[in-house]
C-alpha cells in the first residue's frame, strides 16, 4: 500500500471545475488515494495534468451552459491525457442529452435518454452490480458481485462504447469509453472499497493502456 500511495504521488490530477455539486466528494477520494489533485478552471492547469476528471451532479443544460462560460468546450474535447466523466459528467462525454434537450461533448459517441426503469422507483437511487461488456485495465480486478453506488434518472442508452452494463428495469451502459475518454454513471467516490479499486485504476492508466481501446 505504501508503495502504491508513494506512485500516485507522482501523477497529478485535476478536477474541472463545472460549478456543479459533489466536486469536494471526488477531490477527497482522490486525494486518500495519495494522488496530487486540484480544482481547476484554468485551460493551462488542466491541459497539464497527466489525468482528468469531469464531475456532476446536476443538469445537462446546466452543466453545458457553466461548462460554456468558462469557454472549457474545445479545452476538454481536445485532451489527450486520461479522462474520466462521474454520473453526470459522464453523461456530458456523448453527443446528446435529452435531459434539457442539449448538445453535449461528443467525447464518446452516444446519447443521455430517460432511464426506462418498467415501474421502478426513479430516480435510481442505490447499490446494484456491474456486468462488463469488455476487457478493459479500468476494469481490472472489478467482479460480477462487487456492487457500486447510482444516483440518476437519465442514462446512456447501450451502444459499442459501452465497457460495462447496469439493468434497473431495463439495461443501460454504466461505464463507457473510446480511446483516452472513459466514463462511470455511478459515484466511485460513494462505493467504498469497489470505488477505490475503480479510481485507483483510472490514476495508473497509461496512454499505452488505452491504445486501441
Amino acid at each position: 500500500m505504501t508503495d502504491l500511495l508513494a506512485k500516485n504521488s507522482q501523477t497529478s490530477l485535476v478536477i474541472v471545475d463545472t460549478g456543479c455539486a459533489n466536486i469536494t466528494s471526488v477531490y477527497c477520494a482522490i486525494e486518500r488515494l495519495g494522488c496530487r489533485v486540484a480544482i481547476s478552471s484554468d485551460a493551462a492547469v488542466i491541459q497539464s495534468a497527466d489525468k482528468v476528471i469531469i464531475p456532476g451532479v446536476g443538469t445537462a443544460a446546466q452543466a453545458m451552459a457553466n461548462i460554456s462560460a468558462k469557454n472549457l468546450v474545445e479545452v476538454l474535447q481536445n485532451l489527450t491525457q486520461p479522462t474520466l466523466g462521474i454520473c453526470l459528467g459522464m453523461q456530458l462525454m456523448t453527443d446528446y442529452s435529452a435531459e434539457g434537450d442539449v448538445a453535449c461533448l461528443g467525447l464518446i459517441p452516444g446519447q443521455v435518454l430517460p432511464l426506462e426503469a418498467k415501474g421502478l422507483r426513479l430516480p435510481h437511487m442505490g447499490w446494484n452490480t456491474l456486468a462488463k461488456t469488455v476487457n478493459h485495465p479500468l476494469l481490472h480486478g472489478l467482479t460480477a458481485t462487487d456492487y457500486v453506488y447510482f444516483v440518476h434518472s437519465f442514462a446512456v442508452a447501450p451502444s459499442e462504447f459501452m465497457l460495462a452494463s447496469c439493468d434497473y428495469g431495463s439495461q443501460f451502459a454504466a461505464i463507457i469509453g473510446k480511446g483516452n475518454y472513459l466514463g462511470m454513471q455511478f459515484h466511485p467516490e460513494r462505493s467504498s472499497s469497489v470505488g477505490r479499486k475503480l479510481l485507483q485504476n483510472f490514476i495508473t492508466l497509461s496512454a499505452t493502456d488505452l491504445a486501441g481501446n
